[in-house]
């Protein structure tokens, strides 16, 4: 396969991957060990290493990155990330992400979120292959391919790359963590549609306690996220929804009716897992706002 026929071809299982992701905002392993691309199944993880080398392409297509793995084999480090030479593998296996900086392709990061649940971060290049440290050097977007020195960022530079980092790697990873929790359904409505569903933050993420955690996280339908942030709808600490009591005069059909007005003290639906339900102090300070507005 020429470079052309590659860029192609790794165009197309991002572009598959990314609507297999669209529902739940994460894969499994099952789906990315068969993903259905231009109509053939193709293998985007390997089996038993983080790194995918497949056999037809010159270079890496995928990493694994697990935050909590027993060795950190992902960094954040000058606001770019670094990605650990593999321990016991042989050298081999790390040609294929120095070929993939070499031929400048594109591969995927695939985040785990729980045993073989992955959010899939792309595209990805190798910008740099730090071997004193024996690291390599990634950057998430491809605005951040060319910087002048990928190991030593100037201060503007480590600023936009900071913002990269959190519209795709920290955004999509709570996506996927609260779809995960929700078990992909609106918390208020139980709407089950992924694609017409957010994950919606307690804590504002403008807000400096507004981390990108599950307990800080509400999976909400765009309607009730947009009621949600604009204090029409409130949730209490004790898990009870509520609707704006001028809200609750109006007169104004159906959606208004059925959509809002009807879930005016109804229960939220919480993740099975306690340890996932949002924290009801978050949920008293974002409440007490909720009074103030109405």
């Amino acid at each position: 396969m020429d470079s052309v026929g590659e860029l192609r071809l790794r165009e197309l299982i991002m572009h598959a991957l990314a609507e297999a992701t669209a529902e739940s905002g994460f894969v499994t392993r099952a789906q990315l060990s068969a993903l259905e691309v231009a109509g053939m199944p193709r293998r985007v993880i390997d089996q038993g290493r983080g790194i995918w080398n497949p056999t037809t392409m010159s270079a890496t297509l995928s990493i694994i990155s697990d935050p909590l793995s027993e060795y950190d084999d992902i960094q954040e480090s000058d606001s770019l990330f670094r990605y650990a030479y593999q321990r016991g593998t042989d050298a081999g296996v790390h040609k294929k992400l120095r070929k993939a900086q070499e031929l400048e392709l594109p591969i995927i990061m695939l985040r785990t979120i729980a045993p073989g649940r992955y959010v899939p971060v792309f595209p990805v290049y190798v910008v740099g292959d730090d071997q004193a440290k024996r690291q390599f050097v990634l950057a998430l977007d491809e605005s951040l391919r060319f910087l002048r020195d990928p190991l030593h960022l100037s201060a503007d530079e480590r600023r936009y790359a900071e913002r990269v980092v959190q519209q795709r790697l920290h955004q999509p990873e709570f996506r996927g963590r609260i779809m995960r929790a929700y078990d992909t359904q609106c918390a208020v409505c139980r709407l089950k549609h992924g694609r017409l569903l957010d994950a919606a933050h307690i804590t504002e993420d403008g807000d400096d306690a507004g981390l990108p955690i599950v307990t800080n996280g509400l999976s909400l339908c765009k309607i009730h996220h947009a009621a949600y942030d604009a204090n029409l709808l409130g949730i209490s600490p004790d898990y009870v929804v509520h609707i704006d009591r001028d809200l609750l005069e109006e007169r104004d059909g159906p959606m208004l009716k059925h959509g809002l007005q009807e879930m005016d003290k109804a229960r939220l639906q919480l993740p099975t897992r306690r340890r996932e339900r949002p924290d009801r102090d978050r949920l008293a300070q974002r409440f007490a706002g909720f009074g103030a507005a109405g």
